[in-house]
């Protein structure tokens, strides 16, 4: 692997990863626009999951620059319906995830950008805007971190543990597993990791990648929830894979791990 600093992507896929940066860190800070604020209308979409007027305010964002920089792109979101493109490149959007920690005034949620070309993932940002921390991989270019907005990039990379029993496992939400009946798989992962902890959604695979946990399982997933996530996890070293263990956003499942750690997880989540 050739690492690229972040800097130097302006001409990777017709500068497609430099405005995948500039996208996702924008929406992000739109976002803030809304965090926090008490008079937030918190609506419910027909999953009973919710959506704000944040969401849709930093989707609606990423999709106007696209059809004036990309017009010829796919795109799909979680928000708005999807996009047809000719271009064979498609965006995949989550403007907030983590929506219920946004609405708490929690800062852990996210923004994720993810981009496809002819059906592969070749990039993906995680943005933490309330953090101010970042992340953005792509396919042979390397995983990158930011600390904070003003920070240097630095190439991340996971944890080299090895020991379930010295490791940090998160998820999302823990009921999560019961309701697809598999709370024996998290009893058995949470009983022999080191630490368990809920700081999931993408803040959850952001620390995997970054090596300061070394398990991160989604009991359920869209693609829009992991697209950004998978070409972070794999750049930095780690495996990214469904519960049966093939490198897919389509799996309806996910968990990743820092590489060492992946085939005992998935045998517990078995």
């Amino acid at each position: 692997m050739s690492l690229l600093h972040p800097n130097q992507w302006s001409d990777s896929h017709q500068g497609r990863l430099a405005a995948l940066i500039d996208m996702a860190q924008r929406a992000g800070q739109r976002t803030l626009d809304f965090f926090g604020d008490p008079a937030l209308v918190v609506d419910r979409k027909g999953d009973e999951s919710p959506v704000t007027q944040a969401d849709r305010s930093a989707e609606l964002l990423i999709r106007e620059t696209l059809s004036e920089a990309f017009a010829e792109d796919a795109i799909m979101g979680e928000e708005f319906d999807d996009t047809a493109g000719n271009s064979g490149y498609r965006w995949i959007i989550d403007p907030i995830d983590g929506t219920k920690s946004f609405i708490c005034g929690v800062p852990l949620y996210s923004t994720l950008v993810g981009l496809e070309h002819n059906n592969e993932i070749i990039g993906g940002m995680i943005v933490i805007p309330a953090l101010g921390e970042s992340i953005v991989a792509a396919v042979g270019l390397g995983a990158w971190h930011r600390k904070r907005d003003d920070s240097p990039w630095q190439a991340a990379s996971v944890s080299k543990c090895d020991r379930l029993d010295e490791s940090v496992f998160l998820t999302s939400q823990v009921d999560s597993f019961g309701k697809r009946d598999k709370m024996l798989a998290y009893q058995s992962i949470e009983s022999t990791a080191s630490i368990t902890r809920t700081w999931g959604d993408a803040y959850g695979y952001l620390l995997v990648a970054t090596g300061r946990a070394e398990i991160m399982v989604d009991p359920y997933v869209n693609p829009w929830d992991v697209a950004a996530v998978m070409p972070v996890i794999q750049e930095a070293g780690g495996r990214f894979t469904d519960w049966k263990g093939q490198p897919t956003i389509h799996g309806g499942d996910a968990f990743a791990t820092n590489g060492p750690l992946h085939s005992q997880v998935q045998a517990l989540l078995q």
